[in-house]
């Protein structure tokens, strides 16, 4: 199954109901349908193929914001049996050029207002044949209006099957992985994954109806976003409220005004709505639950937004190459803080040593998982594929434990910090900063130190108004940690460097 089957099977039973809002202005799925019929037969008219010369469909790269266009675009690749490759619409054209390169895209459907990062760069990109702009208010030399290229498709329909039978087999995405540690690789996510995640999630309280209202302000070109709120939205027929960028109070307001039903937040936007007075008075009666991943939530957030607007956070935990999610809280009655749940249906998770052993029971150990969802590699990385999917299993790099069934992460194995030969990990430390009254926002990474090796340093973001000392931050964490977990040094910062997603950049506090 192609996952563009899934727009027409919602489109052949609901062609009138808004398949998305967009500024107050719906798009109904038989529209959004009959827009990706379109694409697809105007990508096709531009040459590119779902089989070529080396037995890979050809690629096609989004470089766009939260707009309908992204929805149409990815959907008529998909129905062409192209591979689409989602780029990070915050990326510097050095970065782009690297993923439009490794990709070896030959088309990229850009908007408007990004067309300048790819000055200067087309020229070494030989296999980037054609530019469409979308939202183009005039001609734009060496570029195709994606409006054009959709009445070209209208008009002059080309077949969108591929000329090989589609199979969900096939790869769908050439999802880019965050790169937090290094250049960033193309994860290969076939249809049967991205498919298989879907129903991963109707099996448990995740389940989106028909009649849901599905908030999507995180980026769509992050896996997070395009698979558990708008293609799985889609897939199940609900609407989704597609919003460009997030504002705490105005995305409230949208949520009451949509009467949206389902919130797929991350952290950063839980942290700005507890931390933003007056909001609590606002009507969210039409919310069933809301749904935190891509980074790990405070508990102490988690705590105060379910108390406070009275709605369930389902946390979660997943990664790019898992299509994303491996792990629910919603698998159980009520939400536990700390813990990222049990594994969805169909996955299996285990943890192991450095030697890949099973750990004995309650210590900690890096987390593997298999299961449908999980990717089928790295494009073009045989010894990074082999590094990482050792006899059918997944090793993530994280690190977490076990406890009544339920997985609780501990930290990425990357940023472990070793003082004097004891592990510290960042987040149990973050954890602790977090209940500190003044603070809003904390990270903890290592920093050299000449007789312990490394030593801990916290930088933190203070709530509006506080002010606080490191001594002050210093004695509250020695309350409830060991001296040597403790941070040594304390910087103050107006907000932390984070990935779209929400994900903490830690190499940048690192440098």
């Amino acid at each position: 199954m192609n996952l563009a089957d899934t727009l027409r099977s919602s489109a052949s039973r609901l062609p009138d109901k808004p398949a998305m809002v967009f500024h107050e202005r719906a798009v109904t799925y038989g529209d959004l349908d009959a827009s990706a019929d379109a694409a697809a037969a105007g990508l096709r008219g531009l040459g590119l193929r779902g089989s070529t010369a080396d037995g890979q469909p050809d690629r096609v790269a989004l470089l766009l914001g939260n707009v309908p266009a992204f929805c149409e675009a990815l959907y008529g690749i998909w129905r062409a049996g192209l591979v689409a490759v989602p780029l990070n619409a915050t990326f510097t054209a050095d970065e782009v050029a690297h993923i439009l390169g490794d990709s070896g895209a030959k088309a990229v459907v850009v908007a408007e207002g990004l067309l300048g990062v790819l000055d200067g760069i087309r020229g070494a990109l030989p296999s980037l044949e054609h530019v469409v702009v979308a939202g183009a208010t005039e001609p734009v030399r060496g570029a195709l209006p994606w409006r054009d290229l959709l009445e070209r498709g209208g008009r002059e329909p080309i077949s969108p099957a591929p000329p090989a039978p589609m199979t969900d087999g096939l790869v769908a995405l050439l999802q880019y992985t965050s790169g937090t540690t290094g250049r960033p690789k193309g994860a290969m996510l076939t249809h049967a994954n991205l498919l298989a995640n879907h129903d991963q999630m109707a099996g448990t309280r995740l389940r989106v109806e028909e009649r849901d209202v599905v908030l999507c302000v995180l980026p769509l070109f992050h896996i997070y976003a395009l698979n558990v709120a708008m293609a799985y939205a889609i897939a199940r027929g609900a609407t989704l409220l597609l919003v460009e960028r997030f504002d705490a109070v105005a995305t409230l307001e949208a949520i009451a005004t949509n009467r949206v039903s389902v919130i797929i937040g991350a952290p950063p936007m839980y942290v700005a709505w507890v931390n933003t007075p007056g909001l609590t008075d606002t009507d969210l009666a039409s919310v069933r639950f809301a749904v935190s991943g891509a980074a790990p939530l405070p508990a102490a957030v988690l705590e105060r937004f379910s108390s406070e607007f009275g709605i369930p956070v389902w946390e979660g935990y997943g990664l790019t190459e898992t299509s994303p999610v491996l792990t629910s809280v919603a698998m159980d009655d009520v939400p536990r803080p700390g813990s990222v749940g049990k594994p969805v249906p169909g996955v299996r998770l285990r943890l192991v040593d450095e030697a890949g052993r099973p750990v004995r029971r309650g210590d900690p150990g890096e987390v593997v998982a298999s299961g449908p969802n999980v990717f089928s590699g790295y494009w073009r990385r045989p010894e990074a594929t082999a590094e990482a999917l050792v006899d059918g299993w997944f090793h993530t790099g994280d690190i977490g434990y076990a406890s009544d069934g339920d997985l609780y992460l501990v930290d990425r194995k990357s940023d472990l910090i070793i003082v004097s030969g004891f592990n510290v990990y960042p987040r149990e430390v973050e954890e602790v900063l977090y209940r500190h009254p003044k603070v809003a926002a904390a990270a903890v990474v290592g920093r050299p130190h000449p007789y312990t090796g490394e030593c801990v340093r916290a930088v933190v973001v203070l709530r509006d108004g506080q002010e606080a000392t490191a001594d002050e931050l210093i004695d509250h964490c020695l309350r409830s940690l060991a001296r040597f977990k403790c941070p040594e040094v304390v910087d103050f910062v107006a907000a932390l460097p984070q990935l779209p997603s929400g994900k903490v950049l830690r190499r940048e506090l690192k440098s």
